[in-house]
């Protein structure tokens, strides 16, 4: 059954079967189901004013999606990505490290009490979100790329990638999502200001060294003021560890008090960390972090946006190791639209040779040989050095 809905009529889980009508010429190749509101502002970007929709093949009820799982149907197609993974790839990894260059340069300046031109990290941040636009895929992948030496470096740069994924995954507008995506590259610009010995401190804080450090945040947003940075984005980035059961700093802002983008970024930024490899700890997993963003709502976050989050990055996101039923672990490279625990992903390495293997391409929602995923893992359980990994088996 075919019926005609205008771009705005466009709702999650409808199948479209092609497109009615359309300035520019954009195509489908493959019919797919809508499976986020950053699909269908896609679609709009693209020119598109209506769709054909197959109503036969939209999303049913809990009930009965539940009763067709028993049958295992033939998993729904997606929206084709205009740019590829690989294709994508190749840009990304230039980003990544510009990226890193430019945050370095920021900070160097920063401690110096020299100016920034605000452009400069603004058109760079402009261009994570076109990749972002492009294809998610490959930024998302570089954020798993970690070095315990440059933390603050990567970690701004990561929550940025994270901050335009997920804004673009609840349908903000394109201003809004740059707008995240600058104050995410430049959230932590205040620690330049603290101590080397508090900064880089091989453990636990001390009450003294914690209220030194929290002050990062009166530093990052003083020196944004003088940058001429706009209001709304030194507020973001002056809210990024407030927490809605009021203690959080610097203001102890409590509930309604904390603006939507606070919210958002305090998620990131806390995902990001915890994720991280530091001088005083291995990073955990994504799953294992996600987990905790999730105990902490809503008492700390923001439970709606925290679940968004979670569906936006998935259970098992993008970059991310898991280890598969029979005792090897791969990489994700890619959600699957409506299966959170079958993603594709490219095996790597066998656990039980202990060695690695020739990097092999698995769709687990497609697998008939019950390959699943077991668990989320780091690269630290099998002494694995997956940077080595990824510059020669994912970036070629």
């Amino acid at each position: 059954m075919l019926k005609t809905f205008d771009i705005d009529e466009v709702e999650e889980g409808m199948f479209v079967d092609s497109i009615a009508k359309q300035q520019g010429k954009f195509k489908i190749t493959s019919r797919g189901r809508v499976t986020s509101l950053a699909a269908i502002k896609q679609l709009k970007k693209k020119g598109i004013l209506s769709v054909v929709v197959d109503l036969s093949r939209q999303l049913k009820s809990e009930v009965v999606e539940q009763e067709e799982k028993q049958e295992e149907p033939e998993a729904p197609a997606e929206l084709p990505e205009e740019i590829s993974f690989e294709a994508e790839l190749e840009v990304a990894v230039k980003l990544h490290a510009k990226g890193k260059h430019l945050q370095k340069s920021i900070l160097e300046s920063v401690g110096k009490n020299l100016p920034v031109d605000i452009a400069i990290p603004e058109a760079f941040t402009n261009n994570l979100v076109s990749s972002i636009d492009r294809n998610p895929n490959a930024l998302m992948c570089m954020t798993k790329i970690r070095e315990k030496d440059t933390y603050l470096l990567e970690h701004s740069l990561n929550v940025a990638i994270l901050l335009a994924n997920f804004a673009t995954h609840v349908g903000l507008d394109e201003e809004q999502i740059q707008e995240l995506a600058l104050s995410g590259f430049l959230h932590d610009i205040g620690k330049i200001k603290i101590p080397d010995e508090i900064l880089h401190k091989p453990g636990r804080l001390n009450d003294q060294e914690m209220t030194i450090m929290k002050d990062h945040v009166y530093y990052g947003t003083k020196v944004l003021v003088e940058m001429g940075m706009p209001d709304s984005i030194v507020r973001t980035i002056g809210e990024h560890h407030e927490r809605l059961d009021g203690y959080g700093y610097p203001e102890g802002l409590r509930g309604d008090e904390i603006t939507q983008f606070g919210r958002m970024i305090a998620i990131v930024d806390t995902y990001d960390a915890i994720t991280a490899d530091r001088c005083y700890k291995v990073g955990m997993s994504s799953k294992k972090a996600l987990q905790i963003l999730l105990q902490d709502a809503p008492e700390k976050y923001d439970e709606g946006l925290v679940t968004q989050f979670v569906q936006c990055i998935g259970i098992f996101p993008v970059g991310s190791l898991v280890k598969l039923n029979n005792e090897k672990i791969a990489m994700v490279l890619k959600q699957h639209p409506i299966h959170a625990t079958k993603p594709v992903v490219k095996v790597f390495y066998s656990i039980r040779g202990n060695h690695y293997l020739e990097p092999k391409e698995l769709n687990l929602a497609a697998a008939s040989n019950g390959v699943k995923i077991v668990d989320a893992v780091i690269a630290s359980d099998f002494k694995l050095d997956f940077n080595k990994y990824f510059n020669e088996s994912i970036v070629v």
